[in-house]
């Protein structure tokens, strides 16, 4: 399973995984123009003592036929080389990804796990204690993680505050009566910082609410769904930039774009499935930021995928930085690899039966 990347001073890891460099790596055929530059000069060679006898105006003949060739083996190469390249972000739409989990870190792991059961509805689905590297893990969520978008909280021992950062901005979650949730959240304690009411330029009903650590949660009035957790918003510096990357080294598509000139801001969901069934990335721009500051509470979103390898070759030939080189976690051998995108948002991609196979 994918834990979150150890953190300064005292804080654990809990994606221990980032801690180790592989070396596998998928590559591509080189090109062949040097090895056609080397055949050129053997047929020159084997021509020059014929020079008396052909004339030098055959072998001006013969040079510019062999340059002629060498122009054209250049622009099959380069032809070769962008075909490649194309079929492997085509792949990328291809791939059969999902969504896992969104990983963070929390204060309190019991008081939290209370809130989001009592309050917002979610289950237990498992816990585990690392107590030789000082963190416990806990997965919450609506359904069973091989069918389910869910929550990886993370508890560092003796650490009990996080700073969220102006960069991350909130989960959305899908719920039937937002103004029963809401009376249900504030009869437990919780904290209501947008009472019901339809989204402003929309219809839909929506709320918001803290969790004890202070993360947003967005609740949105809708029908039953397959996936109530059902957003993750984070800001960007350049949304067009983001949607083209997330589009081509994600293999994401982009699901709709709001203009808000009267608020100035954008946004743009991005995902692998419709709104309505399928968790999506909400990706905001607010007019003429351009950098945010992260914190160190929220850490990536893990995403699966069914070949590590070319999944990074991808993500680096659409300008992502790997910060983790593909290939197997030592101990339990799950494939992952992990990225920064061009804001310096951290994802995981995961391997698909891998990660069927820890669940077991």
């Amino acid at each position: 399973m994918v834990r979150i990347t150890p953190m300064a001073s005292p804080i654990k890891p809990s994606l221990s995984s980032l801690r180790f460099t592989a070396t596998a790596r998928f590559g591509f055929p080189f090109s062949s123009s040097n090895s056609h530059r080397r055949l050129t000069s053997l047929h020159l060679g084997s021509v020059v003592p014929q020079l008396q006898s052909f004339g030098l105006r055959h072998f001006k003949l013969f040079k510019a036929e062999s340059g002629s060739r060498s122009v054209k083996a250049a622009g099959s190469a380069a032809q070769a080389s962008t075909s490649t390249q194309e079929n492997v972000l085509d792949w990328a739409k291809k791939d059969n990804r999902r969504m896992l989990h969104v990983v963070y870190r929390v204060g309190d792991l019991d008081r939290t796990i209370k809130f989001y059961t009592e309050c917002l509805g979610m289950k237990l689905l498992r816990k585990r204690d690392i107590p030789e590297e000082r963190y416990t893990n806990a997965f919450l969520g609506y359904g069973p993680e091989d069918s389910h978008f869910v929550i990886e909280l993370t508890y560092n021992y003796g650490v009990d505050k996080y700073d969220i950062g102006t960069g991350f901005g909130h989960f959305g979650i899908a719920v039937e009566d937002v103004a029963k949730t809401v009376d249900l959240i504030k009869a437990k304690g919780g904290k209501v910082t947008r009472e019901p009411g339809p989204v402003k330029g929309g219809k839909t009903v929506i709320a918001f609410i803290e969790d004890p650590d202070g993360y947003k949660f967005e609740l949105l009035e809708r029908g039953p769904t397959p996936e109530p957790l059902c957003q993750v918003m984070l800001r960007v510096g350049d949304l067009d930039r983001s949607i083209e990357f997330y589009e081509k080294a994600f293999g994401m598509e982009l699901l709709r774009k709001r203009d808000n000139p009267e608020y100035k801001y954008t946004i743009a969901m991005m995902g692998y499935g419709p709104e309505d069934k399928s968790v999506v990335m909400e990706l905001t721009y607010n007019y003429g930021v351009t950098e945010y500051d992260k914190g160190n509470a929220y850490a990536q979103i893990a995403i699966g995928t069914d070949d590590v390898y070319r999944t990074a070759e991808v993500i680096k030939q659409c300008g992502g930085k790997i910060t983790r080189e593909p290939g197997p976690l030592p101990g339990i051998n799950t494939k992952i690899t992990a990225c920064l995108d061009p804001d310096g948002w951290k994802t995981v991609f995961v391997d698909n039966i891998d990660f069927l196979k820890e669940l077991e």
